[in-house]
C-alpha cells in the first residue's frame, strides 16, 4: 500500500469516527444503544443527589472551525463541566499549527470548559519530542493523543518513537492511544469480506489493544518506568485478559524460547498494565464491564469519557449517574482522577 492510499484509508476511518461531528457529510443514527439493565432514557442518579462534577477525557473535534457553541449546549445538557479534546489531525506536518490553534481555543476562547491533547509529527520522530515539550510547557496542553495507524505503517513500540516516551515521562504527561486505521499487515481479515469488523464493533479495539500489548512486551516500561499510557473503551479488552496473560507469559516461553524478543521483562504483563495504564469509559456504557474493571484495576485508574461526538454525551452522563457504584468511586471516575493525571 503506497503512502497516499494508506493516508486515504486512514482519513476515511477517522472521518467515520467523527461522522456525527459538526460539518461532517456522513451521518449515523445515534441512540443510547443496548441498555443491559439500565434504562438510560429514564435514568436518574442513585448517589446522594448532589451534582457530580464531570470531566470528559476522550472527546474529539475536526478543528477550531467546529460548532463549539453547539458542543457547549450538549455539554450543559449532559451536565459535563469540561471536555479534554483533541483536533483530529491527518497530516503530521500540520501538528504544530494544530496545537497552536487548539491552545488558543482552550485557553483564550473557552477558558475553563476545555483542555487539550496535542498532536505530534509521528512521521518525524526526531522532531516529535521537542514539539511535545513545546505543546506541554509553552501551550499548556496535556500530553499527546495518537490515532493508531497515524505513524505511517509502524507500530507504536518501534524504537523510533522511544524519544517521545522519554519526553512524556520527563514532562509527566500521559500518551493517549486512540483507535485508528488498521495497519496493512493485519487489515485483510478485518476488511474482507466483512468490512464492519474493521470498525468500532471489533477492529478498533483489536488494533489498539495490539499496540498496547506490543508496548508492554517491548520493554519500554522497564526503560521508562514512570511512562503513562491512556486507553479508551475500558482498556480495549485488555483488563479481561490480565490473569491469562501472566500465566501464559511464563508458560509460553517454554514453547517459543526464552531468548526471543519480549521474553525478558522485569515484571509480569499485568503489573505494567496496572502500574502504567489508565483507561477511560468512552463508548462503553455497560455496568458489568465498569464493575469488572473497578475490580481488576481499581477506581483510581478509570476516567469518565463520552467519545463525543460519535457517541452522545448524554448517554455517558446518564450512565455514570445511574450505575450502582459507591459515591467515592463515582467522584474518582468523574473528575478526581482526571484532575490528578492531567493536572487540571
Amino acid at each position: 500500500m503506497n503512502e497516499e492510499t494508506r493516508r486515504r484509508s486512514f482519513l476515511k476511518q477517522m472521518l467515520a469516527i467523527l461522522a456525527a461531528g459538526a460539518g461532517s457529510a456522513i451521518s449515523f443514527k445515534r441512540s443510547d444503544g443496548p441498555r443491559f439493565g439500565i434504562d438510560l432514557s429514564e435514568a436518574k442518579a442513585e448517589n446522594s443527589g448532589a451534582k457530580v462534577k464531570k470531566i470528559a477525557c476522550e472527546e474529539h473535534a475536526h478543528g477550531a472551525q467546529d460548532d463549539f457553541e453547539k458542543r457547549l449546549r450538549d455539554m450543559d445538557e449532559a451536565g459535563i463541566d469540561m471536555q479534554v479534546i483533541n483536533f483530529v489531525n491527518f497530516n503530521s506536518e500540520e501538528a504544530k499549527a494544530s496545537n497552536d490553534s487548539l491552545a488558543e481555543l482552550v485557553h483564550k476562547k473557552y477558558p475553563g470548559r476545555f483542555a487539550g491533547y496535542c498532536n505530534l509529527p509521528w512521521k518525524d520522530p526526531d522532531a516529535a519530542p521537542e514539539e511535545l515539550r513545546r505543546a506541554v510547557n509553552d501551550l499548556g496542553l496535556k500530553g499527546p493523543m495518537v490515532f493508531a495507524g497515524q505513524a505511517s505503517e509502524l507500530y507504536l513500540d518501534d524504537r523510533k518513537f522511544w524519544g517521545i516516551y522519554e519526553m512524556a515521562e520527563k514532562l509527566d504527561v500521559p500518551v493517549y492511544i486512540h483507535p485508528g486505521a488498521l495497519l496493512p499487515d493485519m487489515s485483510g481479515p478485518y476488511k474482507s469480506p466483512y468490512p464492519i469488523l474493521s470498525m468500532a464493533m471489533w477492529g478498533f479495539s483489536a488494533l489498539t489493544g495490539l499496540h498496547a500489548m506490543r508496548l508492554i512486551v517491548s520493554g519500554v516500561f522497564d526503560k521508562y518506568p514512570r511512562l503513562k499510557i491512556m486507553l479508551g473503551h475500558m482498556g480495549e479488552g485488555i483488563p479481561y485478559w490480565l490473569w491469562r496473560m501472566d500465566k501464559h507469559y511464563s508458560d509460553d516461553q517454554a514453547v517459543i524460547g526464552k531468548d526471543e524478543p519480549g521474553n525478558n521483562l522485569q515484571k509480569l504483563p499485568s503489573e505494567y498494565f496496572k502500574n502504567n495504564f489508565y483507561v477511560t469509559m468512552s463508548g462503553m456504557c455497560w455496568e458489568p464491564v465498569l464493575k469488572f474493571v473497578i475490580t481488576a484495576l481499581g477506581a483510581d485508574r478509570i476516567l469518565f469519557a463520552c467519545d463525543y461526538p460519535p457517541e452522545p454525551a448524554l448517554t455517558a452522563s446518564k450512565f455514570i449517574d445511574a450505575v450502582s457504584i459507591s459515591d467515592d468511586e463515582r467522584q474518582k471516575i468523574c473528575h478526581l482522577n482526571a484532575e490528578k493525571l492531567l493536572k487540571l
